[in-house]
Protein backbone atom coordinates (compact mmCIF):
# COMPACT_ATOMS: atom_id res chain seq x y z
CA UNK A 1 0.00 0.00 0.00
CA UNK A 2 1.32 3.51 -1.41
CA UNK A 3 2.05 5.78 1.54
CA UNK A 4 -0.55 8.51 0.43
CA UNK A 5 -3.35 5.62 0.53
CA UNK A 6 -1.95 4.19 4.08
CA UNK A 7 -2.33 7.44 5.83
CA UNK A 8 -5.75 8.16 3.90
CA UNK A 9 -6.88 4.75 5.44
CA UNK A 10 -5.79 5.91 8.80
CA UNK A 11 -7.90 8.62 8.64
CA UNK A 12 -11.08 6.52 7.70
CA UNK A 13 -12.80 8.66 5.20
CA UNK A 14 -16.04 7.69 5.91
CA UNK A 15 -15.84 8.66 9.62
CA UNK A 16 -15.33 12.60 8.27
CA UNK A 17 -19.46 13.27 7.75
CA UNK A 18 -19.66 13.12 11.41
CA UNK A 19 -17.06 16.30 11.23
CA UNK A 20 -19.26 18.20 8.38
CA UNK A 21 -22.88 17.55 9.34
CA UNK A 22 -22.31 19.51 12.81
CA UNK A 23 -20.76 22.22 11.26
CA UNK A 24 -22.88 22.87 8.51
CA UNK A 25 -25.98 22.83 10.62
CA UNK A 26 -24.39 25.25 13.08
CA UNK A 27 -23.78 27.24 9.79
CA UNK A 28 -27.69 26.83 9.02
CA UNK A 29 -28.63 27.61 12.00
CA UNK A 30 -26.71 30.68 12.26
CA UNK A 31 -28.64 32.37 9.26
CA UNK A 32 -30.72 35.34 9.49
CA UNK A 33 -29.06 36.26 13.15
CA UNK A 34 -27.90 39.55 13.44
CA UNK A 35 -23.95 40.31 13.15
CA UNK A 36 -22.99 37.12 11.27
CA UNK A 37 -19.72 36.76 10.30
CA UNK A 38 -19.47 33.93 7.35
CA UNK A 39 -15.71 33.50 6.81
CA UNK A 40 -15.20 31.92 10.32
CA UNK A 41 -16.93 28.77 9.54
CA UNK A 42 -14.15 27.71 7.52
CA UNK A 43 -12.07 27.46 10.50
CA UNK A 44 -14.88 26.07 12.39
CA UNK A 45 -14.92 23.33 9.65
CA UNK A 46 -10.97 23.01 9.66
CA UNK A 47 -11.56 22.23 13.63
CA UNK A 48 -14.34 19.58 13.42
CA UNK A 49 -12.02 17.36 10.42
CA UNK A 50 -9.01 17.86 11.96
CA UNK A 51 -9.99 16.85 15.18
CA UNK A 52 -12.17 14.12 13.81
CA UNK A 53 -8.85 12.91 12.04
CA UNK A 54 -6.53 12.95 15.27
CA UNK A 55 -9.29 11.04 16.96
CA UNK A 56 -9.15 8.25 14.23
CA UNK A 57 -5.14 8.17 14.16
CA UNK A 58 -5.28 8.56 18.55
CA UNK A 59 -7.37 5.67 18.32
CA UNK A 60 -5.97 3.79 15.79
CA UNK A 61 -2.59 4.21 17.57
CA UNK A 62 -3.80 3.51 21.49
CA UNK A 63 -5.22 0.29 20.07
CA UNK A 64 -2.14 -0.74 18.34
CA UNK A 65 -0.15 -0.45 21.15
CA UNK A 66 -2.34 -2.39 23.41
CA UNK A 67 -2.88 -5.10 20.91
CA UNK A 68 -6.44 -4.57 20.30
CA UNK A 69 -6.09 -4.04 16.80
CA UNK A 70 -4.40 -7.33 16.33
CA UNK A 71 -7.34 -9.50 15.25
CA UNK A 72 -10.13 -7.18 12.94
CA UNK A 73 -13.33 -7.90 11.23
CA UNK A 74 -13.43 -4.36 9.76
CA UNK A 75 -10.52 -2.55 7.58
CA UNK A 76 -7.33 -2.74 8.77
CA UNK A 77 -5.35 -0.73 11.03
CA UNK A 78 -2.46 1.57 10.53
CA UNK A 79 -0.58 -0.09 13.64
CA UNK A 80 -2.38 -3.13 14.00
CA UNK A 81 -2.34 -4.06 11.07
CA UNK A 82 1.98 -3.04 10.64
CA UNK A 83 1.44 -0.67 8.32
CA UNK A 84 3.24 2.30 9.94
CA UNK A 85 4.86 2.35 13.03
CA UNK A 86 3.41 3.14 16.18
CA UNK A 87 5.63 6.26 16.55
CA UNK A 88 4.34 8.20 12.83
CA UNK A 89 0.68 7.34 13.84
CA UNK A 90 0.82 9.10 17.12
CA UNK A 91 2.67 11.95 15.49
CA UNK A 92 0.22 12.24 12.71
CA UNK A 93 -2.42 12.15 15.61
CA UNK A 94 -0.93 15.02 17.12
CA UNK A 95 -0.14 16.99 14.26
CA UNK A 96 -4.06 16.78 13.34
CA UNK A 97 -4.41 17.71 16.73
CA UNK A 98 -2.26 20.73 16.21
CA UNK A 99 -4.36 21.86 13.42
CA UNK A 100 -7.49 21.64 14.95
CA UNK A 101 -5.56 23.82 17.82
CA UNK A 102 -4.39 26.39 15.60
CA UNK A 103 -7.52 27.38 13.50
CA UNK A 104 -9.61 27.16 17.18
CA UNK A 105 -7.24 29.45 18.41
CA UNK A 106 -7.88 31.83 15.33
CA UNK A 107 -11.31 31.12 16.28
CA UNK A 108 -10.95 32.27 19.87
CA UNK A 109 -9.10 35.51 19.26
CA UNK A 110 -11.91 36.83 16.90
CA UNK A 111 -14.74 35.77 19.71
CA UNK A 112 -13.85 34.85 23.03
CA UNK A 113 -10.91 33.06 24.87
CA UNK A 114 -13.42 30.95 26.99
CA UNK A 115 -13.65 28.77 23.43
CA UNK A 116 -9.75 27.80 24.48
CA UNK A 117 -11.18 25.76 27.28
CA UNK A 118 -14.16 24.04 25.28
CA UNK A 119 -10.83 22.82 22.72
CA UNK A 120 -8.76 21.71 25.63
CA UNK A 121 -11.89 19.33 26.75
CA UNK A 122 -12.09 18.30 23.21
CA UNK A 123 -8.56 17.50 22.39
CA UNK A 124 -8.21 15.61 25.75
CA UNK A 125 -11.80 13.84 25.27
CA UNK A 126 -10.39 12.72 21.73
CA UNK A 127 -6.81 11.32 23.17
CA UNK A 128 -8.91 9.98 26.21
CA UNK A 129 -11.15 7.89 24.63
CA UNK A 130 -8.95 5.17 23.88
CA UNK A 131 -5.48 6.67 25.18
CA UNK A 132 -4.16 6.92 28.56
CA UNK A 133 -4.54 4.30 31.58
CA UNK A 134 -8.75 4.62 31.75
CA UNK A 135 -9.42 5.21 28.13
CA UNK A 136 -13.32 5.84 28.76
CA UNK A 137 -14.24 4.41 25.34
CA UNK A 138 -13.51 0.49 27.07
CA UNK A 139 -16.04 1.67 29.09
CA UNK A 140 -18.85 1.99 27.24
CA UNK A 141 -18.88 5.89 27.14
CA UNK A 142 -17.53 6.60 23.39
CA UNK A 143 -21.41 7.53 22.54
CA UNK A 144 -20.92 10.50 25.16
CA UNK A 145 -17.84 11.67 24.02
CA UNK A 146 -19.57 11.71 20.36
CA UNK A 147 -22.69 12.70 20.93
CA UNK A 148 -21.13 15.97 23.17
CA UNK A 149 -18.53 16.94 20.64
CA UNK A 150 -19.58 15.69 17.15
CA UNK A 151 -23.00 17.10 17.99
CA UNK A 152 -23.56 19.94 20.58
CA UNK A 153 -20.23 21.41 20.81
CA UNK A 154 -19.74 21.25 17.05
CA UNK A 155 -22.97 22.80 16.10
CA UNK A 156 -23.89 25.10 18.73
CA UNK A 157 -19.96 26.32 18.51
CA UNK A 158 -20.10 26.69 15.08
CA UNK A 159 -23.36 28.89 15.63
CA UNK A 160 -21.69 31.09 18.06
CA UNK A 161 -18.24 31.53 16.16
CA UNK A 162 -20.83 32.82 13.39
CA UNK A 163 -23.10 35.12 15.36
CA UNK A 164 -21.42 34.78 18.35
CA UNK A 165 -24.51 33.90 20.18
CA UNK A 166 -26.03 30.17 20.43
CA UNK A 167 -30.19 29.72 19.87
CA UNK A 168 -32.24 26.94 20.68
CA UNK A 169 -32.16 26.12 17.04
CA UNK A 170 -28.92 25.18 16.84
CA UNK A 171 -29.54 22.86 20.08
CA UNK A 172 -31.78 21.00 18.74
CA UNK A 173 -29.79 20.35 15.26
CA UNK A 174 -26.63 19.82 17.59
CA UNK A 175 -28.20 17.00 19.29
CA UNK A 176 -29.88 15.87 15.25
CA UNK A 177 -26.05 15.57 14.96
CA UNK A 178 -24.88 13.60 17.79
CA UNK A 179 -27.61 10.83 17.20
CA UNK A 180 -26.11 10.40 13.57
CA UNK A 181 -22.89 10.59 15.04
CA UNK A 182 -23.24 7.68 17.61
CA UNK A 183 -25.19 5.75 15.21
CA UNK A 184 -21.99 5.55 13.11
CA UNK A 185 -19.70 4.51 16.19
CA UNK A 186 -22.53 2.21 16.80
CA UNK A 187 -22.79 0.25 13.98
CA UNK A 188 -18.66 -0.26 13.94
CA UNK A 189 -18.72 -1.19 17.44
CA UNK A 190 -21.78 -3.57 16.62
CA UNK A 191 -19.49 -4.78 14.04
CA UNK A 192 -16.48 -5.90 16.58
CA UNK A 193 -18.59 -7.07 19.54
CA UNK A 194 -16.84 -10.64 19.26
CA UNK A 195 -12.87 -9.28 19.31
CA UNK A 196 -13.57 -6.14 21.45
CA UNK A 197 -15.14 -8.99 23.85
CA UNK A 198 -11.94 -10.78 23.80
CA UNK A 199 -9.58 -8.23 24.79
CA UNK A 200 -11.59 -6.78 27.33
CA UNK A 201 -12.40 -4.03 25.56
CA UNK A 202 -16.41 -3.10 27.16
CA UNK A 203 -18.08 -0.73 24.81
CA UNK A 204 -21.65 0.29 24.91
CA UNK A 205 -22.41 -2.54 21.94
CA UNK A 206 -20.42 -5.29 24.01
CA UNK A 207 -22.21 -3.90 27.76
CA UNK A 208 -25.43 -4.22 25.62
CA UNK A 209 -25.42 -7.15 23.47
CA UNK A 210 -25.93 -7.99 20.02
CA UNK A 211 -29.94 -7.80 20.13
CA UNK A 212 -30.04 -4.58 21.66
CA UNK A 213 -27.23 -2.92 20.01
CA UNK A 214 -29.40 -3.43 16.48
CA UNK A 215 -32.24 -1.66 18.02
CA UNK A 216 -30.52 1.12 20.00
CA UNK A 217 -28.93 2.32 16.09
CA UNK A 218 -32.35 2.10 14.81
CA UNK A 219 -33.09 4.20 17.89
CA UNK A 220 -30.66 6.60 16.82
CA UNK A 221 -31.59 7.18 13.37
CA UNK A 222 -35.05 7.43 14.34
CA UNK A 223 -34.52 9.93 16.95
CA UNK A 224 -32.62 11.74 14.54
CA UNK A 225 -35.44 12.07 11.98
CA UNK A 226 -38.01 13.11 14.76
CA UNK A 227 -35.42 15.90 15.55
CA UNK A 228 -35.66 17.01 11.95
CA UNK A 229 -39.73 16.86 12.11
CA UNK A 230 -39.28 19.21 15.55
CA UNK A 231 -36.60 21.81 13.95
CA UNK A 232 -39.57 21.81 10.72
CA UNK A 233 -42.33 22.96 13.01
CA UNK A 234 -40.87 24.95 15.08
CA UNK A 235 -40.32 27.34 13.07
CA UNK A 236 -37.96 26.27 9.91
CA UNK A 237 -40.25 24.15 7.78
CA UNK A 238 -38.51 23.37 5.07
CA UNK A 239 -35.92 21.91 7.66
CA UNK A 240 -38.52 18.79 6.50
CA UNK A 241 -36.64 17.84 3.58
CA UNK A 242 -33.92 16.34 5.78
CA UNK A 243 -36.70 13.42 6.34
CA UNK A 244 -35.55 12.24 2.45
CA UNK A 245 -33.03 10.69 4.31
CA UNK A 246 -35.05 7.88 5.58
CA UNK A 247 -34.37 6.32 1.99
CA UNK A 248 -30.94 6.30 2.37
CA UNK A 249 -30.99 5.25 6.02
CA UNK A 250 -34.16 2.37 4.84
CA UNK A 251 -31.19 -0.20 3.10
CA UNK A 252 -28.58 0.32 6.07
CA UNK A 253 -31.44 -0.73 8.94
CA UNK A 254 -32.70 -3.60 6.71
CA UNK A 255 -29.74 -5.17 6.86
CA UNK A 256 -28.60 -4.48 10.56
CA UNK A 257 -32.06 -6.21 11.64
CA UNK A 258 -31.78 -8.81 9.39
CA UNK A 259 -28.55 -9.84 11.53
CA UNK A 260 -25.53 -9.16 9.46
CA UNK A 261 -22.50 -9.61 11.18
CA UNK A 262 -18.73 -9.46 10.79
CA UNK A 263 -17.62 -8.52 7.59
CA UNK A 264 -21.02 -7.88 6.04
CA UNK A 265 -21.73 -4.99 8.48
CA UNK A 266 -18.94 -2.87 6.90
CA UNK A 267 -21.03 -1.86 3.62
CA UNK A 268 -23.83 -0.08 6.57
CA UNK A 269 -20.80 1.76 8.12
CA UNK A 270 -20.49 3.96 4.45
CA UNK A 271 -24.06 3.57 4.18
CA UNK A 272 -24.73 5.51 7.68
CA UNK A 273 -22.27 7.80 6.42
CA UNK A 274 -23.99 8.41 3.62
CA UNK A 275 -27.36 8.72 5.74
CA UNK A 276 -25.56 11.37 8.35
CA UNK A 277 -24.42 13.30 5.11
CA UNK A 278 -27.80 13.61 3.31
CA UNK A 279 -30.07 13.70 6.05
CA UNK A 280 -27.57 16.50 7.55
CA UNK A 281 -26.80 18.70 4.76
CA UNK A 282 -30.69 18.44 3.70
CA UNK A 283 -31.37 19.88 7.00
CA UNK A 284 -29.38 22.72 6.55
CA UNK A 285 -30.32 23.82 3.35
CA UNK A 286 -34.14 23.28 4.80
CA UNK A 287 -32.86 25.61 7.96
CA UNK A 288 -30.91 28.02 5.80
CA UNK A 289 -33.86 28.47 3.46
CA UNK A 290 -36.94 28.85 5.85
CA UNK A 291 -34.23 31.42 7.56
Amino acid sequence: MSGMNRWLLGARPRTLPAAVVPVALGAAAAVGEPGSVWWRVAPALVVSLALQVGVNYANDYSDGVRGTDDVRVGPARLVGGGLASPGAVKRAALLAFGVAALAGLLLASVTTWWLLAVGVAALLAGWGYTGGPKPYGYMGLGEVFVFTFFGLVATAGTTFVVCEDITALAWLAGAMAGCLACALLVVNNLRDIPTDREVGKRTLAVRLGDPATRWFYVGLLGAALVLVVVIAVTGRPWAAIGLLGVVVARPAVVTIRRGAVGPHLIPVLGATGKVQMVTGLLTAAGIALSA
